[in-house]
């Protein structure tokens, strides 16, 4: 290659400036649109069986489509168990229902997803122990595996943010609302659509008896102050009536201006924390009984009494604990109170700090709409150029992110997808703004931010 023509931003740029999408933390998990709204046909999927699941399509497609079967240290995937006793069976538990568990995939957007597919969340799994060290392999059904590890239309998912929410109302609104992050609302469906996708049930006789206000009371209203407390969006109930009853629910999504609850950086995604599940165990608890119990209160609060009971029965005072379930049961409600009065707290701090945050808020969604605006001339400058030269270019994004340790995943996206595939399209077109236009090339000037500031929606 003719190293006059070669194009190699400049290395100290490189290194200095702060990129316009950096990757510090972990990469999100990119989750196909028809994984979103999950219906399971057999069985309950709960919030801990959901994230675990991410977690290793996480891993799966930083593994890559090229393989069949995906393996990964046990401790990488769960924390909180005790290896050498019986909490194996709690994870043993939770692989058994992702390969039993029948779903129907479907986007929560009419005709988005246009094929109808039913298969276990997992097609097999193995533990396997190795030098002393516990190992899972996994795979998936042939007909979704491509689109689960490669998919083209996904929601973008903090891994970070999943983790702290408790309960699988919660983390499925999540999922569904940032999906729509960018429109600014969910697609509006009937509310017996929502009922069997947010407590992740098979839609039975059972839980077609469920009535709108206790749906909304027990499962609607705690997943939203959760998420709203919790996460990075905000979201908001809209309901529409058919006479004087209830009949579609729609929910509006935004981003927030700022997190209340910073999240630690990580440079991988953490395992899932089964502790409170394997405490439970070790008193006499069945797993699926917390489960339950996580389901009704969150997660939160079931730690924080398991503490108590635990603490309970490591006393003989005033007498033994003969029933470590029961007194569970009897402290859980003043501490889901408590929970309850820290998430409204949380709330209350966010709403004062955005009614501060105002005028900051406009500059900044003006210099985001710029930014989005900016990029898009970008990548059409690049795809504009000569195939030879973008050949070139994707020859020294290569090089780039092998010096900078990126992920894996993205490298194998540019060699065999391409400089426009979503996880690499970000990448190249930082990587071409340095070098032509230098390290401020995402920065504003005034005179830009007044041009966006005047224009229509504005």
């Amino acid at each position: 290659m003719n190293a006059a023509v070669r194009y190699i931003p400049p290395m100290a740029s490189e290194a200095s400036r702060e990129p316009a999408f950096p990757a510090r933390s972990v990469a999100p998990l990119l989750k196909p649109v028809f994984s979103l709204a999950l219906v399971p046909q057999n069985n309950k999927i709960t919030a801990l069986g959901r994230r675990t699941w991410n977690v290793l399509l996480h891993m799966a497609q930083d593994q890559g489509l090229e393989r069949e079967t995906f393996r990964a240290a046990l401790t990488d995937i769960v924390k909180g168990l005790d290896y050498n006793s019986g909490d194996m069976k709690i994870i043993k538990t939770h692989l058994r229902s992702m390969v039993s568990t029948l779903v129907e995939w479907q986007s929560p957007t009419s005709g988005e997803w246009q094929t109808w597919d039913v298969c276990g969340m997992l097609s097999h799994a193995r533990l396997t122990k190795e030098r002393g060290q516990i190992f899972v392999e996994w795979s998936y059904a042939v007909n979704m595996r491509n689109e689960l590890l490669d998919p083209e239309i996904f929601a973008k998912l903090s891994l970070d943010i999943i983790s702290q929410l408790g309960s699988h109302p919660s983390v499925a609104l999540y999922e569904i609302c940032s999906r729509y992050l960018g429109v600014g609302q969910t697609a509006r469906k009937p509310w017996t659509w929502w009922r069997p996708v947010l407590l992740g049930r098979p839609d039975d006789e059972r839980l077609q008896r469920l009535e709108y206000r206790i749906f909304k009371r027990d499962t609607l209203r705690p997943a939203i102050s959760e998420i709203n407390a919790l996460a990075d969006i905000e979201i908001e109930m809209l309901e529409f009536k058919a006479g004087r009853f209830v009949s579609d629910l729609q929910f509006t999504v935004r981003k927030k201006p700022q997190r209340v609850l910073a999240l630690q950086q990580r440079t991988a995604a953490e395992p899932v924390d089964v502790g409170v599940l394997a405490s439970a165990e070790r008193l006499g608890i069945d797993h699926s009984r917390i489960e339950r119990l996580i389901e009704e209160f969150g997660d939160s609060a079931v730690a924080t009494a398991i503490e108590a009971v635990e603490k309970r029965a490591a006393s003989a005072f005033p007498e033994p604990l003969r029933d470590p379930l029961r007194y569970l049961k009897s402290v859980l409600p003043g501490h889901a109170a408590a929970q309850a009065e820290v998430l409204e707290k949380v709330e209350a701090a966010q709403t004062t700090q955005q009614v501060q945050l105002q005028p900051s808020e406009r500059l900044a969604q003006w210099e985001k709409k710029w930014l989005v605006e900016r990029i898009e001339r970008l990548a059409a400058e690049i795809a504009a150029l000569p195939e030879p030269r973008q050949a070139e270019l994707v020859d020294s994004l290569h090089e780039s992110l092998l010096k900078r340790n990126a992920h894996p995943a993205v490298i194998q996206r540019l060699l065999g997808k391409g400089w426009m595939h979503p996880m690499v399209r970000h990448e190249m077109v930082s990587f071409y703004a340095v070098g032509a236009y230098g390290p401020q090339w995402d920065k504003p000037t005034d005179k830009e931010l007044l041009v966006i500031a005047s224009g229509p929606g504005s």
